[in-house]
Formats: C-alpha cells, sequence, structure tokens
C-alpha cells in the first residue's frame, strides 16, 4: 500500500490544452488592437487636387483673400519650396515648419493660418514615409494641406 493511488501514478495520454488556447486568445486580441490603431493612425483620406491649366480671366472674386505655398517631395525623397522664380531643396521636414514660421513672422503669409493654403507637388515615385512627414509637418505647424496631382500627358 503507497501513500500515492496507482491512478495519479499513471501518465495521461492527453496534452491540456486550456492554457494554449489561452495564450492564443491573447495574441489575437494584441493583433486585433494593433491593427485597429494602425487603421485610425494612418489610414485617413487623402484628397487629391487635380490641376487643370488657367483659363484667362478665371480668376474668382476675392482669390487674394487666401495665400498659396507651393512644397513638392521628389521621387529621392527631398522636399522642395516651389516660389513663382525658382525652387529651394530643403534639408527635412522641420526645415518646412521652419520656413513657413519664417514667412509668417516677416508678414509674407497671414497671422491667420486658415487663410492659408499649402499645396503638395508628389513625385510619382517619391517614398510615402518622405510624403507622411510632409504632410503631418505642415499639420503640425497648423496649416491646411492639400496634395496635388499634376496629370501627365496620356490622362
Amino acid at each position: 500500500m503507497s501513500l500515492i493511488p496507482d491512478e495519479e501514478m499513471k501518465k495521461t495520454g492527453f496534452i491540456n490544452l486550456a492554457p494554449l488556447v489561452d495564450f492564443l486568445f491573447i495574441i489575437i486580441a494584441l493583433f486585433a488592437t494593433l491593427a485597429v490603431t494602425r487603421a485610425a493612425l494612418f489610414d485617413t483620406e487623402v484628397s487629391l487636387v487635380k490641376i487643370r491649366p488657367e483659363k484667362e480671366g478665371t480668376m474668382a472674386p476675392g482669390f487674394n483673400d487666401r495665400y498659396v505655398v507651393n512644397l513638392g517631395v521628389t521621387s529621392d525623397g527631398h522636399y522642395k519650396w516651389i516660389t513663382e522664380v525658382s525652387e529651394y531643396v530643403l534639408d527635412s521636414s522641420s526645415a518646412i515648419s521652419r520656413q513657413l514660421t519664417k514667412m509668417q513672422a516677416e508678414g509674407q503669409l497671414p497671422l491667420e493660418k486658415e487663410r492659408t493654403k499649402v499645396l503638395l507637388h508628389i513625385d510619382r515615385d517619391a517614398t510615402w514615409d518622405a510624403i507622411a512627414q510632409a504632410i503631418f509637418t505642415v499639420r503640425e505647424a497648423g496649416f491646411e494641406i492639400h496634395p496635388v496631382y499634376e496629370p501627365t500627358e496620356q490622362e
């Protein structure tokens, strides 16, 4: 006669799956939360503006009430400040914010940021990281930004 019954000493022929199921449920919940969070943060809708050649005398009344700033993202991820005369290369996305603040301090842009419209000209081969950095930098500076699509000759 032993202290431990013989039934307890026998090896069982199955594996307890309850801890495995609990672990898999936690992993699925974690990945579902990450997917929903990523979609909420990064998958926002972007509306593109299509540029057409301007016709003579099509300026709307009050056209000068809004100021337009043209920025560009090149295929190699650099940023351009586009003016009527030339294009200036900016070294980083933070340089965009500094330039906007500088122009506002000099009086070239109005103090009411909603009166300034920033158009972002995007190269077809530009990386999404560079585009997103430019969009978030301009939004953080308080300006509204509009990505611009320039159709090619075939379209």
